[in-house]
């Protein structure tokens, strides 16, 4: 099943849901002042993703010295979100418009809203958890002037969710808009083997 979704505000925005399944990957040693915010700020990982892979600590809140934390391997998707950026580019350049700085923090916030859809089941542009997504992107400390989301699920490649993406009206709008200056893109696959796809713009202040 191949699903897209658009939504236009003043800002146009367009959100996915995902559920990320993350091999295991590096340990990390806990130095003094660590937290898992700054854990996760550093790998470029979501801090609910760097929880997840580490059940054994029962109070996240509370890491000691010395602690060995494991770091979710997060390569494979990120390749594939890479690649949604650079397709993205590409269909920018080729109609004269500047191609698009990648801003991980916008794939983070991408991410976080995708666990959410999934561990709360629903399908919206609007977050029980987190409220509306221009809420949401503030709340990480995103300031922006403008903003935009896509989503999609079902396409099992890069290139498909971009092609999908183009085919449609309001996504295709939200590519080639010269409003935004950065974009970031979650990637994530449920444990069904569907992939989720989220797309952020924005142009910060």
């Amino acid at each position: 099943m191949k699903k897209t979704i658009t939504f236009i505000t003043t800002i146009l925005i367009i959100l996915t849901m995902s559920l990320t399944a993350f091999a295991q990957g590096a340990t990390y040693t806990v130095v003094r002042n660590d937290s898992m915010w700054k854990i996760a700020v550093k790998y470029e990982i979501g801090v609910s993703e760097l929880i997840k892979a580490n059940s054994q600590i029962k109070n996240p809140n509370m890491i000691m010295v010395g602690q060995k934390i494991n770091i979710p391997e997060v390569d494979t998707l990120k390749s594939l979100e890479l690649e949604v950026i650079r397709l993205t580019n590409i269909e920018r350049t080729n109609r004269g418009l500047s191609a698009l700085t990648n801003n991980w923090q916008l794939s983070r916030v991408a991410r976080y809203k995708s666990s959410d859809m999934i561990a709360n089941n629903y399908f919206s542009h609007t977050s029980p958890t987190y409220g509306s997504p221009f809420t949401m992107m503030q709340n990480f400390g995103l300031k922006f002037s403008s903003a935009g989301e896509n989503i999609a699920y079902g396409q099992r490649s890069a290139q498909e969710v971009v092609t999908a993406w183009m085919n449609s009206p309001g996504h295709k709008a939200n590519i080639l808009s010269p409003s935004y200056t950065q974009t970031g893109v979650g990637a994530a696959k449920k444990s069904d083997g569907t992939l989720y796809w989220t797309q952020q713009f924005m142009k910060p202040y």
